[in-house]
This record gives structure tokens, sequence and C-alpha cells, in this order.
């Protein structure tokens, strides 16, 4: 069978074809480019511990020697300390000394794609073209042609196509699709220079700062080497800036911050981040998808336009495999633009809403009680990855959601919410992290049995439910793993929890009774497939090519 075409080679796009690959389905990267990433220390990317993990997972090895984890949280007004939060490092395989919210991982954005094509070189079910400047897509019942132009051109046939090509992507232009929004929504100036700042480690933002020329808003993030990326929040129509006044800025700034003693510095990289809010109208043209940039376009108040970009990658890649591998229905490959075109346009009108207080300057705002610090409030959750600006998208609403919540048992997590990241047993008996069997294209079924842990494994694999319950998970029509937990928050002992291959729970559907474990996790594992209710093993499809 065709490959899947991917039009871009940025992260989105790079780890797109590893999600891919990750669950067997070959892909063709079109890079327009040379295949050389411009080292940029200014151009950096903040993930959050779900889009972390998923880079991790794909092989990136260049997070932990090339990204800083903040260990705390530091947001200051004027001279006063507004709030101080220190941050969970969560280390793998250990617990973290530290309670407190998930740290935020800081990179380069040229360290992540750098680390995103070395894992592509070791991977043989993706090809990477350089050189390949799309300009025609022309589709049909059984498949995508596509040709690039350049020194190899050629026409390149696929199963599918996704559009990773960036806010001026030619595969949505070529498809006609609209893409409104706002321009220019945030400006910020923006340096990264090695200096020793009284804060190591941490993450800062500092509002409305007492000194001339600090501007409304100052953030200073940590990189590896003594780096810091340090943004300044420009007047919306404001003059350009030149050298002379950023490394003015740079001056007050540092001397601001280190008791009126500019210290040493060393400039490495600089630049000015102009931020548009933009939602392209349709993300699915047949077998044409769009993702990242190209789909979607945000990042003001601390939101992150590549979390979101890694979502799309998430959400898409199991769809696509299974679309691949076994035929896919036309609610399951819907169903990508209706999860992800609303949760992005939430993010967006979260911002949006949250602009005009944080923005809209002194006046009343300054003398309503509380008023400063429930803004700090909505700014560092956005920052942090929490709250309506930053937090993990859960798609309730999904065509692929149970209809209804008949015999659902209580969690802690939502129907389409993420779920939790605790241990399990797998099948093999070893105890892992949930989180690292996401990603392979797998079904996971989650049983909640306390003791198990202590438990010799051969004794509780034959008693109780088990039996049957693996009986039921081998008979779901898509590939399916059984886990067992301790414990996971608010379910009870005996709880079932069916989770899809992105780690967004289908459906807790109650405790599975001695005769009957079978049909409850089948049909919530159809539904969440784009398939009707099985019964007896027969499945009855919505729609679509096979």
């Amino acid at each position: 069978m065709d490959p899947v075409i991917i039009v871009g080679a940025g992260p989105v796009g790079l780890a797109l074809s590893l999600a891919l690959a990750a669950q067997g389905v070959p892909s063709v990267v079109l890079d327009e480019g040379p295949g050389k990433e411009e080292p940029r220390p200014a151009r950096s990317v903040v993930l959050r511990e779900d889009t972390a993990a998923m880079v991790e997972r794909l092989g990136c090895a260049t997070l932990r020697d090339e990204g800083v984890r903040w260990v705390g949280w530091r947001s200051l007004r004027r001279r006063q300390q507004m709030r101080h939060i220190a941050l969970n490092l969560g280390l793998r395989g250990d617990e973290s000394p530290v309670a407190g919210p998930p740290a935020p991982l800081h990179i380069p954005q040229h360290a992540l794609a750098r680390g995103l094509r070395a894992a592509i070189a070791g991977q043989e079910l993706v090809q990477l073209v350089t050189e390949a400047r799309l300009d025609t897509i022309e589709q049909d019942a059984g498949g995508i042609t596509a040709h690039t132009r350049g020194p190899g051109a050629t026409w390149w046939r696929g199963s599918h196509l996704v559009g990773c090509d960036g806010a001026r992507s030619t595969v949505r232009k070529l498809l006609g699709i609209r893409f409104p929004g706002r321009t220019a929504v945030e400006r910020h100036a923006v340096a990264a220079l090695r200096t020793e700042l009284p804060w190591p480690g941490e993450a800062l933002l500092h509002r409305q700062p007492p000194w001339r020329g600090g501007g409304d808003e100052i953030a200073a993030r940590p990189l590896p080497d003594g780096i810091w990326r340090i943004d300044w929040l420009l007047p919306p129509r404001g003059d350009l800036v030149t050298p002379d006044a950023l490394v003015s800025r740079i001056r007050d700034t540092l001397a601001g911050w280190c008791d009126g003693v500019t210290p040493p510095y060393e400039l490495i990289d600089t630049g000015v981040h102009t931020l548009h809010h933009r939602l392209a109208k349709r993300w699915r043209v047949d077998r044409v998808f769009l993702a990242g940039d190209a789909a979607h376009l945000l990042g003001a108040v601390g939101t992150q336009g590549l979390d979101e970009g890694l979502r799309d990658a998430d959400n898409l890649a199991w769809k696509l495999a299974h679309a691949w591998h076994h035929g896919g229905s036309d609610t399951l490959l819907d169903s990508y633009q209706s999860e992800r075109r609303a949760a992005v346009a939430s993010r967006l009108r979260a911002a949006d809403q949250s602009l005009p207080v944080l923005r809209g300057g002194g006046g009343l705002r300054t003398y309503i009680p509380g008023g400063t610090r429930g803004h700090d409030t909505l700014l560092s959750d956005g920052h942090l990855g929490r709250g309506p600006l930053g937090a993990p998208p859960a798609y309730p609403h999904s065509p692929l959601a149970p209809p209804d919540a008949v015999a659902q048992t209580p969690v802690a997590t939502g129907a389409g919410a993420p779920v939790e990241d605790v241990r399990v047993t797998a099948p093999d008996g070893t105890t892992v992290r949930l989180r690292d069997r996401l990603g392979q294209g797998r079904f996971l079924v989650v049983l909640v049995a306390p003791g198990t842990g202590v438990w010799d494994r051969r004794h509780w694999m034959s008693a109780g439910v088990m039996p049957r319950l693996a009986e039921a998970v081998r008979a779901l029509p898509a590939r399916s793993e059984l886990l067992v937990t301790e414990a996971y928050p608010g379910a009870a002992a005996h709880a079932v929890l069916l989770v899809r291959p992105d780690g967004h729970l289908v459906a807790a559907p109650g405790r599975p009774r001695p005769g009957r474990p079978r049909p409850c996790v089948l049909d919530r594992g159809a539904r969440a497939r784009g398939h009707r209710r099985l019964r007896d093993g027969v499945r009855r499809r919505e729609g679509g090519v096979r």
C-alpha cells in the first residue's frame, strides 16, 4: 500500500512521520529546505508534560541534553513578588521530590527538530526528501498524487497527505481553504543571552517592571549552558526594534533584576516574534489533512502553538494508521477535525477573551480587589499549561465517544480527557508507566485491581474476572492490550478503563459482571473506532472505504 505523504519537515511533520512509523505505517516527508536546521536559540519552544512525553516516546534524544525543565515559576508585579511555585520535575522511575504542577520543558526549536531528524535516520519506514517543493495535489478513489519541483522534480503517490507546511501552507492554498483570524495579536522583542540571574533554573514573568523602558511585561526562561531567553512585550503599534534599543532593554532589565548592577552577559541571538491568531475553516478534504501551523496559529498570553501541533500529530497518527491497515470509516477520519479544531478554537477563544483584561491598561481594573492576582493566575496558567489557556484538551463531545453514560463507573478522569500516568503491569509482567504504552496504535484496557502488586502474577491472571476480561480484549476488532493497575484516581476496585491509543479516556464502562464483561468493552471499543455496536464479534461499518 502507498505511504502517507507529509508535506513539511518542521517538528510537527517529523513527529507525525515517527508516530506513523511506530504504528507500522510508511511515510514520505517532503522538505522544501536542505534538511539542516539553522541554530537559533532565540527561537525556542515550551513543551507541556503530555507533548514532552510524546516527543520522548518517539525517540528524540535531545530533550534531556538540550532542553531544561523549569524547577520553579516566579511572577512579579512592579517590585512585588506575586507568586512562587515549585514545579514537579516528574522523575521517571522515582517519586519526584517536589509536589506541584508538572514542569514544562524549554528547548531551542532547532535542537528539537535535529533530535527528531536523528530519530528518523534510524527509521526504515520514513523517507525524508529534501529540496522538494509541492505544487500540485490530485485525489482519486484509491489515493492521492502530489507533484514536487526542485532538483529531483517528480510525482509522488500516497494513501493520504498531511499538510504540516506552516503558516503559509501550500497545501492549504491548493485546497482553497480559508484561514481567517487576527494579525499581530502580540509582538515581542526576543534575546538569547548567557548570563547569571538570581533565579537559576526558574522561569520568570515580570509585569509592569519599575524601571524605564521595561515595557508592560518581561518573561525569562532558562536554557542549558547558562543561556536565557528573554521576551519583552512590545506595544501593538510600536516602532521598529533597533539593535541599540534592544541592548538598552537588556542592560536595564538585567540591572533591574540584579540590584541595579548589570551583570556580565554574552548576547547570542536576537529577534522579533509576532503572534497571530488564525484557524483554518477545514482540516480535512477527503484524503488531505492539515496539522500544526497550517491549520492554526496561536501563542498569546503564554499559550504554545507547537504544543497544539504535536497534539494534532498524536490525534491523527492512530486514526491514519487504522485507516491504512484496516480501512477507516469517515466517522473515524472526520473525528480528527471535530476533536482538534474544537479544542484549538476553545483555546483561541480563551486567549482572545483574556487579552482585553490582561492588556487593557489600568483604570478601574487596578482598584478591583484581587484583580491583579486574578490576572497573575490567568497568565501563570497559560505559561504552566493549566486552565483554559494551557491544559491538555479533552474531547467529551467527540463523535467517537459513547452515546450515553449507561453503566459508566465514576473516575477522576472525564470521558475524552487524558488519562493519568499511573503505574501499570504489562502482559509480560513488567511494571511501566501507562504513558509508555501509548502511541503504538493499541487501545488499552486497564483493570483497577488493588493488591496485584504483591500477589504472584500467575495467581491473579487466572482469578476473578481476569480470564473473561482477557478474552474480551482479544476479541476487540482493533489491536488492544490489557493492563492492570493497583489504583487509579477516583476509581473503585475492579473498575475497567478503555483508553485510546493517544491516551484519552473512551469510557469507564462499569465493573465487569461475572457473566458479561465482554459486550461493554466491545461496544465502547467499536464506537471509539467509528463503528457501531458489536455483538458476537460482528462488525458493522458506518461508512467509508475499506
